[in-house]
């Protein structure tokens, strides 16, 4: 397969934009890993004027398609999660080609999962998983318990992934088989939620109560990374600060329902500056020291 595609990428590969080449194969006849293509070629480069750029192919009866990705966009598809597959694709993928050991030097990066890219990740998990459980009591509460579940379902999924990130790993798209052998007693909840014989409002309150439990357990992990940014300095922060941030960016939505549950808890505290209005205040927020 490889001398046919070879026409393919050969000529790409010489360009100076070019950072990497990987081949992956299907591993088995329903093969969601590479779109049931027989073959994917993915290919990195510098700068590219579409975030992503597909073809399709066909070859002695055979299917491969050709991914090219910027660097930026390969950046946010790790940090976000977004893509999960192309992370076992850089791990797992044949290197056909590898300008500066580029592929090679992210493949280390990814088995090696830095501190800082961690704490990132887990403070991203954690701001999806706050967000989709508040969603999902608000259903619990109107009884719309099909939305509920839903819901439930989504935040045990980010659950599931913080605490895979916390023990160093990426989450594959088989994230419950890493958890079932990393933190069993999330896998059991999972399991509670989907298998129990209880009418389906008696498992879901049973599930908000653990989860709501699991969450504040783990809130010193999952805010370490906002609150360290926030203590670069000592003045108190505005919102649209902290929303503009470098180093915040990526929490997008999800910032603002992860700062008001900080302060919930009091992990944040709030200082209130006068506006011209009577009454009316600017809502500061400010790291509140531990004890």
């Amino acid at each position: 397969m490889e001398d046919l595609l070879r026409p393919i990428y050969q000529e790409r590969a010489s360009q100076s934009n070019t950072q990497g080449i990987l081949m992956i194969e299907k591993k088995n006849p329903v093969s969601p890993n590479t779109d049931k293509f027989d073959v994917i070629l993915f290919m990195v480069v510098k700068e590219l004027d579409e975030s992503l750029y597909v073809k399709h192919y066909e070859l002695l009866q055979k299917k491969a398609a050709l991914y090219i990705a910027s660097e930026q966009q390969l950046e946010e598809w790790i940090t976000l999660g977004t893509n999960r597959r192309v992370i076992d694709w850089i791990i797992n993928g044949k290197v056909l080609f590898d300008r500066n050991e580029f592929i090679y030097a992210l493949r280390g990066k990814l088995l090696d999962f830095p501190l800082e890219d961690r704490k990132l990740k887990i403070g991203l998990e954690f701001a999806k998983l706050i967000r989709r459980y508040l969603e999902g009591k608000d259903f619990f509460d109107s009884k719309h318990y099909i939305d509920a579940y839903n819901h439930i379902v989504h935040s045990l999924h980010h659950l599931a992934r913080l605490a895979v990130i916390d023990h160093g790993f990426h989450p594959e798209i088989t994230v419950w088989n890493q958890v079932k052998k990393i933190e069993p007693e999330i896998y059991k909840l999972y399991e509670e939620l989907i298998q129990g014989d209880e009418p389906i409002d008696k498992r879901l309150e049973l599930l908000f109560l653990a989860n709501e439990f699991m969450i504040y357990s783990r809130t010193r992990t999952g805010a370490k990374h906002l609150i360290e940014v926030l203590m670069e300095k000592e003045e108190a922060w505005s919102y649209n600060e902290m929303l503009h941030h470098p180093k915040l960016q990526k929490y997008s939505v999800d910032l603002s329902v992860l700062v008001e549950y900080l302060v919930e808890k009091g992990f944040l505290e709030v200082e209130k500056k006068q506006t011209k209005g009577n009454g009316v205040f600017h809502r500061l927020y400010q790291v509140v020291p531990e004890k």
